[in-house]
């Protein structure tokens, strides 16, 4: 059983490549229980990557991985290093629910069969429980009049909050949130980012990849800046922001300014 004491994720030594390009050159990470990190940094710096890689969505050549102080029992080595347990994997992912920039949402179902399909199949929980939780959520998140919608007759920004019920009917220990706003335009992205910001503020651990350096501030326990694959630094959101230490972060921080 985790040891329910334990930080949600713990990342020891990652590292990541496709082929000779290495994206993750040894990163460390936690995710205490009931806080929110955020991962900040260039295209390219490995944010979203290290993200799969908590998911065991990709596989990591070397490094340990703890879900809860249960580690991930691997086989085999560097490129061919796999996960052991694959029930172990479902256990894991069924608890990291994740939510994607491209919402991936099932076009053919409504929007609350998308947001009970993951209980129902994985899960096996009864129907009218898990729908009762998803018409639940869908109100929280604020689109509760779209339950019968299909996602093609939504908006991104309902899509979006449409693809975080989804994830909270999982009952998840953790989120992650890999861009969740960079698909949507400036006054759809504020939707999503006051869903974000409620579930911070109940105290859900997540961890949030995102490029919007003003939601990483407000919502933010801690914030990690990844720069060619390495964590060039570290801290609570008023030292980073407020006053960060490298060069890169500085003209990292500079540069989304005026972007």
């Amino acid at each position: 059983m985790p040891d329910q004491t334990k930080p949600v994720i713990e990342i020891s030594d990652l590292h990541k490549s496709y082929g000779q390009l290495e994206v993750l050159k040894g990163v460390h990470l936690t995710a205490p229980k009931g806080h929110v990190v955020s991962l900040i940094g260039s295209s390219g710096s490995g944010k979203s990557t290290l993200l799969r890689c908590c998911n065991l969505l990709e596989d990591s050549q070397q490094g340990e991985i703890l879900f809860e102080g249960e580690p991930v029992r691997w086989r085999g080595v560097g490129a061919g290093r796999h996960p052991a347990d694959r029930a172990q994997v479902i256990r894991i992912r069924t608890n990291l629910a994740m939510v994607f920039q491209q919402f991936n949402l099932w076009s053919h179902m409504t929007v609350l069969q998308n947001v009970m399909e993951a209980p129902l199949t994985v899960l096996r929980q009864p129907r009218d429980e898990v729908e009762a939780r998803a018409r639940a959520l869908l109100e929280k998140v604020g689109i509760g009049d779209k339950a019968n919608v299909y996602p093609a007759q939504m908006s991104g920004g309902q899509q979006q909050r449409a693809a975080i019920a989804r994830a909270l009917c999982m009952e998840p220990r953790a989120l992650l949130f890999d861009e969740p706003t960079s698909a949507l335009d400036p006054e759809l992205e504020q939707e999503v980012v006051r869903v974000i910001k409620a579930l911070a503020a109940e105290g859900r651990t997540m961890l949030l990849v995102t490029h919007d350096m003003r939601l990483a501030a407000d919502v933010s326990n801690h914030v990690v800046f990844l720069h060619q694959g390495l964590i060039e630094e570290e801290g609570p959101p008023d030292a980073i922001f407020g006053a960060p230490r490298s060069e890169r972060l500085q003209q990292f921080l500079s540069h989304s300014q005026t972007a």
